[in-house]
């Protein structure tokens, strides 16, 4: 593999407007924030990555303001100069950095994109190469819906979304809108793959209340239980014939098999972001092969370059279950790359065919972007 030099990276902290707005336990999210990182090498190579973070602190304790101030004065200036024989060099350089694996993820999957291209490799054949497993060139993929005023209005939703050809769909749910949207949903859709996302707005004394859910065929229940758990999700388990998907509380290789150990994990929703970024990803991803644990992976509304590398990453073959990547259009009516993603007939997304992550950055689009962060954010950025 041929070794890149990284001589500079740029930091552009964007808001895209959504083309509806995403209600879950934490909130609405009215548009989509992240700060996209774009590492110029020596050689002339452009990578970009993306840290997926929102302004407040809901999914992860990390912000758009801590994002940039990590980014801009403490992980960039550990990359400038370095020289780089594989990207698995710049996990240990950027681990100097404690936590903050959403700001870590962003740069490392730029420099991921970036050696890519210098080895003329698209991204997946990149981690196909250090997995050990030819990529499928497609990524199975299902939509979120969140939560909506009624039964009625979910369903009109899921029927449209079904309309357009996902095959899977994932539900937000919160104490007081589950049971009788699981019971709606399935009086109406009874084969419809079906799963639950909670956002850990449970307690384990819901133990009793959650084991009805056991009568509606889900595929699995996510993130019941408080978002940095897994002892409790253990408890819980047992007690629940549905499978628990674990996403917030394993944010690394060690997690995972501490969860496994303990038989709190039936699924795993790997999101590149919250463990840090592809390296992790692929170390997690080996693990689940081996205990052949059902893998997926779950996004963060990315723009298209996140979402171009979480497509990468899905069409490996230890994902097993549709991954929640939706097509551009589900999310932004423009997105900030092209050609956008498109939901083929078979509920899947194609890897594109160009180098690194295979879609190209507009840069009138990403300015655009940039100031209508500078527009909706009510606080500098440092």
């Amino acid at each position: 593999m041929q070794p890149i030099t990284i001589q500079a990276v740029h930091l552009h902290p964007v808001a895209l407007p959504l083309v509806e707005p995403l209600r879950t336990s934490f909130g609405v999210e009215p548009f989509k924030s992240a700060i996209l990182c774009e590492v110029v090498t020596k050689e002339g190579v452009i990578g970009w990555g993306e840290s997926a973070v929102a302004p407040a602190p809901g999914y992860a304790g990390e912000t758009m303001a801590t994002a940039y101030h990590l980014l801009k004065h403490f992980l960039a200036p550990l990359l400038i100069n370095k020289t780089l024989s594989s990207p698995y060099d710049a996990r240990p350089i950027l681990a100097f950095i404690r936590d903050n694996k959403h700001a870590r993820a962003g740069l490392e999957m730029a420099v991921w994109d970036a050696f890519a291209k210098a080895n003329g490799l698209r991204l997946a054949d990149l981690f196909a190469h250090y997995l050990g497993q030819p990529s499928t060139n497609r990524a199975v993929v299902g939509v979120s819906i969140g939560i909506q005023p009624s039964v009625e209005d979910t369903l009109k939703i899921i029927r449209k979304r079904l309309d357009q050809g996902y095959k899977r769909i994932k539900l937000k749910i919160e104490p007081g809108w589950d049971i009788e949207l699981a019971r709606g949903v399935r009086a109406v859709l009874p084969d419809t793959m079906l799963m639950l996302d909670a956002n850990s707005a449970y307690r384990l004394e819901d133990a009793d209340h959650l084991a009805q859910l056991d009568a509606f065929n889900l595929i699995m229940i996510e993130q019941p239980l408080a978002h940095d758990d897994i002892y409790e999700h253990s408890k819980l388990q047992p007690r629940l014939k549905t499978p628990i998907c674990l996403d917030e509380s394993v944010k690394s290789a060690n997690d995972l098999r501490l969860a496994l150990e303990l038989g709190a994990i039936g699924v795993l929703n790997l999101k590149p972001a919250r463990v840090g970024g592809f390296a992790e990803s692929l170390d997690m991803m080996a693990i689940c092969a081996e205990r052949a644990l059902p893998l997926w992976i779950g996004g963060m509304l990315e723009t298209g370059i996140g979402r171009a590398a979480n497509v990468a990453l899905a069409s490996l073959p230890p994902v097993t279950l549709p991954c929640d990547i939706s097509a551009t259009d589900r999310y932004f009516a423009q997105d900030i790359t092209e050609p956008p993603f498109v939901l083929q007939a078979d509920s899947t997304l194609s890897v594109p065919d160009g180098l690194g992550i295979g879609v190209e950055v507009q840069r009138e689009r990403l300015e655009a972007a940039v100031a209508l962060w500078q527009a909706e954010a009510d606080y500098p950025l440092g």
